[in-house]
C-alpha cells in the first residue's frame, strides 16, 4: 500500500513543481517564441521537465532507502540522468555547442554502463550475442541515441509525456507479471513524475518540457532498459518494442535527412508526428494516437516476448513494420 501512495505522491509533487516552474519561467522570460520551424503558434514558457527530474530523483532515493533499488543502479540512473539534465538545463538557459553536449552525453552513457556492468548478452535467433568491449561501445551509442531521439520527438504538445507514461505503465505490468516487481516500481515512479508534468503539457500546452526534461527521460528510459536486460534478455527486447513509435519516427527521419545531405543540427519540422499534426490541424489526435499505439499494439507484443518466450528480434520487426509504413505515410524525413 505504501508503494502506491508513494507513486501518487510523486505524481502530485510533479504537478505542483511544474506549476511553480511555469511561474519561474514567466518571471525569467524563459519563453519559447514560435518561428518558422515551430509546431506551436503561441509563446509558451519552457523548462517544465525539471519537475520530472527532481521528483524522479527523489523517488529513486526513496526506493534506495527502502531497499527496492541496488546502490549501483541508483548511482547509474541518478548520475547519468542528472548529468544530461544539467547539460539540458544550461542549454535551455543559454547555448552549449553541439560538440560539448555530445561529449557530455557520452560521458553520461559511460557512467551508467560502468555502474550497471554494461549491456547484458542478448539472445538473437537462438544465439547469445556478446561482442566484448565493442558490445559496450554499441550500448553507449544506443543510450546517446535514445536521449537525443527523445529530444527530437518532443515537438508537439503532450507527445513526450504520454510516451513516457504509457511506456512506463506497460513495462511496469510486464515486470510485475514476469516476477520482477522490484523493477516495476522504478518505471512506475518515472511514469508518475511524467504524468504530473503531462497535466500542464497536454494540448494546449501551458509549459514545455525543455531539453533538461526530454534528454533526462531519454537516457533514463535507456538505462532502465539496460538494467532490465540483466534481469532477462527478453525484457530488453520488450523495452525496444514499447519504445517503437519514437525509435521508428526519429530513425526514419534521420536516415532520410542524411540521404538528402541535410545539416542534422539544424532545426526542422520533418518528423512524421509533425507532418501528422499539421495534417490534422491539431496536436491532440496525434498525441492520443501515440498513447493508443503503445497500449493497444506494442504492449501486447512486448508482453508476448517477455512472458511467452517469443523471439525478440522477430517480434520487434513485426512491431516496427506498421510503424515504418505509418512514418512513411506521414512523410517522415521528407523536405517540407
Amino acid at each position: 500500500m505504501i508503494e502506491w501512495l508513494s507513486v501518487i505522491a510523486i505524481a502530485f509533487l510533479s504537478l505542483i513543481l511544474t506549476a511553480l516552474l511555469r511561474k519561474y519561467a514567466l518571471a525569467k522570460s524563459l519563453i519559447d517564441i514560435p518561428n518558422a520551424r515551430s509546431s506551436h503558434s503561441i509563446p509558451t514558457p519552457r523548462g517544465g521537465g525539471v519537475a520530472i527530474v527532481i521528483t524522479f530523483v527523489m523517488a529513486m532515493a526513496l526506493l534506495g532507502w527502502a531497499g527496492y533499488l541496488p546502490c549501483s543502479a541508483l548511482v547509474a540512473i541518478v548520475g547519468s540522468g542528472g548529468l544530461v539534465a544539467v547539460i539540458g538545463f544550461m542549454d535551455d538557459h543559454g547555448h552549449i555547442a553541439a560538440r560539448w553536449r555530445l561529449l557530455g552525453h557520452f560521458a553520461a552513457a559511460a557512467w551508467a554502463l560502468f555502474w550497471l556492468d554494461g549491456l547484458a548478452p542478448l539472445d538473437v535467433m537462438g544465439w547469445t550475442v556478446d561482442l566484448g568491449p565493442f558490445w559496450q561501445v554499441l550500448a553507449a551509442f544506443y543510450l546517446v541515441w535514445m536521449l537525443n531521439l527523445y529530444n527530437f520527438m518532443d515537438g508537439i504538445d503532450g507527445i513526450a509525456g504520454i510516451e513516457a507514461v504509457t511506456v512506463c505503465l506497460g513495462m511496469s505490468i510486464i515486470y510485475a507479471l514476469d516476477g520482477h516487481a522490484g523493477l516495476s516500481w522504478e518505471v512506475l515512479m518515472l511514469g508518475a513524475a511524467a504524468a504530473g508534468f503531462l497535466y500542464w503539457n497536454f494540448p494546449p500546452a501551458k509549459i514545455f518540457m525543455g531539453d533538461a526534461g526530454s534528454g533526462f527521460l531519454g537516457i533514463v528510459l535507456g538505462v532502465l532498459s539496460i538494467q532490465g536486460s540483466w534481469a532477462s534478455p527478453q525484457l530488453f527486447w520488450s523495452w525496444l518494442i514499447l519504445l517503437g513509435v519514437f525509435i521508428v519516427d526519429a530513425t526514419v527521419t534521420l536516415v532520410r535527412r542524411l540521404l538528402r545531405k541535410e545539416k542534422l543540427y539544424e532545426a526542422h519540422r520533418s518528423h512524421a508526428y509533425q507532418f501528422a499534426s499539421r495534417h490534422y490541424g491539431r496536436h491532440v489526435p496525434v498525441t492520443l494516437a501515440v498513447g493508443l499505439i503503445n497500449l493497444v499494439w506494442l504492449l501486447p507484443i512486448a508482453l508476448w516476448v517477455a512472458l511467452g518466450d517469443g523471439e525478440g528480434l522477430i517480434w520487434a520487426v513485426v512491431a516496427y513494420c506498421p510503424l515504418i509504413l505509418l512514418a512513411l505515410r506521414f512523410r517522415a524525413g521528407k523536405a517540407e
